[in-house]
């Protein structure tokens, strides 16, 4: 599945005011809790527990939070752009502010995959990466977003 068929416009949101990972994770689960009719605490638990294994900060300022959670019927990105840059234990050290967040059914593992190779590819593009960083209201990054893929 194309990662383009994941994002929805009511779960991109652009210029966030978040000052540490801690409360990224909190802000990603209580937005898809809300739009996905799932927990919040259990959303939270399950990204925290991924970046216990290691953070997924991948470098060029991209995080790519993700899990597998029950509550989910259907693969789900967020996109979130922030607006001041954020410690994220990053594997380049560099602060993060952009954010695709992944959460999957458990059953979609190939699709997973597949999906965190794709957000991993398009973090390589700096020029792109930019577009997105340069948007200032949901709608905008939306599109931009749906334009590079």
């Amino acid at each position: 599945m194309s990662v383009k068929n994941l994002v929805k416009t009511d779960l991109v949101f652009a210029k966030q005011q978040i000052s540490s990972k801690k409360r990224l994770l909190e802000q990603l689960a209580e937005s898809v809790s809300d739009r996905l009719h799932c927990n919040a605490d259990e959303v939270y638990d399950a990204l925290l527990g991924r970046e216990k294994l290691g953070s997924t900060g991948i470098g060029n300022g991209i995080a790519i939070p993700h899990c597998r959670l029950e509550q989910v019927n259907r693969a789900t990105l967020v996109l979130m752009s922030l607006e001041e840059p954020i410690d994220f234990d990053a594997i380049d050290r560099r602060p993060v502010d952009l954010i695709f967040a992944l959460l999957v059914p458990p059953h979609q593992c190939d699709e997973h995959l597949a999906t965190l190779a794709q957000i991993a590819e398009l973090a390589q593009a700096e020029a792109k990466l930019n577009q997105l960083r340069e948007k200032q209201n949901n709608e905008d990054l939306f599109e931009a977003f749906n334009a590079l893929l």
